[in-house]
This record gives C-alpha cells, structure tokens and sequence, in this order.
C-alpha cells in the first residue's frame, strides 16, 4: 500500500488527511496523548482494517474521538451524569470514558462490547481532522500492536509505513501516555487504565471511583478486555524488562551488581551517572508528567539500541505516576522485583 505522508503545517493537508477517512481508508493522526490510526468510526469494514494494519487482536476495543458533544448522540444511547461531570471538567483532554453504545456503532468498533469508549481530544490537528471529515473517528494508537506507543511522525512512520493509507505529522504528543478510561458501563464508575486525568482528580469530581484490579494485575485467563492498555504483554520492547521497585540506593546497587553484556537500565536522569551498565533515562525521579512524556519514546530507544535485558526502575503508583506503572508491569510482562 502507497502511504500519503503529509505535514499539519502545509496547506490542504488537513483536507487530504479527511477526504481519505470519508472514503474508508486509514490515517495516522496526531493528538495530545500518543499518535492513533483513525478511521470512521460507523464504517465496519474500515474499522476493521484498524485490527490488520496494527495485527490488533480483536477482542481490543476502539476508543472514538469527538471534536463536540453534539457528536455523542449518535454514539451513546445515553450520557450518565457522572460522565456529564467529567466531561465539563476536562474535556477536551486525556480522557476517555465508556458509555453504553448506540445502534450506529458497529461491533467490530467496541469489539462485541454493548459499551463504547469515546474521547473528546484536545490537539488542535485532531480535532480539526474528525470536523473536516465530519465523522467521530476511532483510533487505537498507531503502532503495531503491543510495541511501545508512537508519540512523534517518525514513530508512526517507523511502524505504519505501507500499511496505511496516510500520516499526518502534527508535532511530538505533549501528554506521551494514553488517555484515562473510566467506565460507567456498570453501576459504579471504574478506572480502567489510569493517565494524565488522575485516579485523585477522579475522585475529586464523582466521590467513590473504584479501580479495576487489571491495572496493577493481569487480567485473568479468559477475562474480558473491557478497555483498550489491559492486555498482559502491551507497550513492550523486543528486549525482556524487569521492573524494580526499590529506592535510588538500592536500585543502582542492585542492577550495577548485575552488570553484562547486554543489559540495561531504563531509569531516571539523576541515576545515570552512578549505573556501570547502559542507561536510557524516562525523566526526572521527581517530575511524574516528564515520566509520562519521554516513557514510550525510552522504550523505543530501548529497541534501537539492541538490549537483551532490562532493569526499569519503577515509577510511584500515584497521581500520573500510576500511568505509568501500568505501562511499565505490562512492558515487562508483570516480571517485578520488590526490593
């Protein structure tokens, strides 16, 4: 397949890029969170295409993108207050949340779920994209499935090239982790897969949010994937992660003693300097939002760089820190050490 690269900034690029999503093709488009392949959400056949071009399984659900609340009527059969909440609070934003679905989505879209999940982004050129097509978009991240998510161009263009029919740079993804799915699919809402959008923030807004034990666990064998980021082995490098949680003494102690060919720490900017092994840093042990930005672009570097074994030193498991941690355990495939 021949791919349209194309350019925000140029004039008629943003046409181009939603002429191909009302004709049924496929397009990688920036937002805030991480780089997603687009495609009419209403349209099954290209819906479906989304599952080949990524070698998506299909019981993964697709998120759908909005640019304006009149849009949610055809998606949902109706928005509960909770939702209501949340989406004066930050929509636009990183936040994703599942509804009941309406009649228009087909199956293939919320992977034989009676719920969908939609997202309201805040990237200008995603938002201007789903206008000018004038169609809600899905878009699970536009990567091949369970590698590390694209936050640039040049990662998309690394992993989709020949696959899809179009790749709009729009810039580096500001956020770098994707969205916070809630569900309020059930009686309570439940925090799906936690992000930008805080478990604390939530909380703030509804009173009682609960987690899902996929967050921080695998899922069970045979458990449905009631959201997208709750497979067993996603965001991964081709290298084997184990994920170390320990204080900055003990995890430089531990993983020096561990020095050999082919290792390396993934770990914060002030360690560095104090490993013997390789190192590629994901942000300051302080800053849980530089965490966020640079981890999937540290994974990616991870690959280029030809490690065989890596120790990552664990993030906290609070604020936009747990975002992370759940990136990271399933990176590493729930391989820990707790030191």
């Amino acid at each position: 397949m021949e791919t349209l690269l194309l350019n925000a900034k140029n004039e008629g690029a943003i046409d181009a890029a939603a002429k191909i999503l009302k004709n049924g093709g496929l397009v990688a488009i920036p937002t805030e969170t991480v780089y997603g392949l687009a495609a009419n959400a209403f349209d099954a056949k290209a819906c479906a295409d989304i599952f080949k071009a990524k070698g998506r399984p299909g019981d993964n659900p697709l998120i759908v993108h909005i640019c304006d609340m009149d849009m949610l009527g055809d998606i949902v059969e109706e928005v509960p207050e909770g939702a209501k909440k949340l989406a004066e609070e930050f929509w636009p934003g990183p936040l994703t949340m599942i509804m009941k679905k309406s009649e228009k989505i087909p199956d293939v879209t919320s992977a034989g779920l009676p719920s969908v999940a939609v997202r309201f982004p805040s990237h200008p050129v995603a938002r201007e994209i789903i206008e000018k097509a004038g169609l809600p978009l899905a878009a699970p991240s536009a990567n091949l499935s369970g590698s590390p998510s694209p936050t640039t161009f040049e990662h998309c263009v690394h992993d989709l090239m020949g696959r899809v029919d179009g790749i709009i740079d729009g810039g580096a993804s500001s956020v770098g982790v994707e969205s916070t799915i809630i569900s309020f699919a059930g009686e309570k809402p439940v925090l799906l897969r936690p992000g930008y959008v805080t478990l604390e923030q939530l909380r703030e807004t509804l009173g009682e949010v609960e987690i899902s034990h996929a967050v921080l666990e695998k899922l069970e064998e045979g458990e449905k994937v009631l959201s997208p980021g709750m497979k067993y082995k996603h965001y991964a490098p081709k290298a084997q992660v184990t994920l170390i949680k320990a204080d900055s003494e003990t995890y430089v102690n531990y993983v020096n003693e561990h020095e050999e060919e082919g290792v390396f720490a993934l770990c914060f900017d002030e360690e560095a300097e104090k490993l013997s092994v390789s190192t590629v840093t994901y942000g300051s042990e302080f800053s849980d939002e530089e965490q966020a930005e640079h981890i999937f672009e540290a994974l990616r570097m991870i690959d280029e760089s030809g490690a065989k074994r890596v120790y990552a030193h664990s993030p906290k498991v609070t604020g936009v820190g747990l975002a992370v941690y759940n990136r990271l355990i399933r990176a590493a495939g729930f391989d820990v050490i707790e030191l």
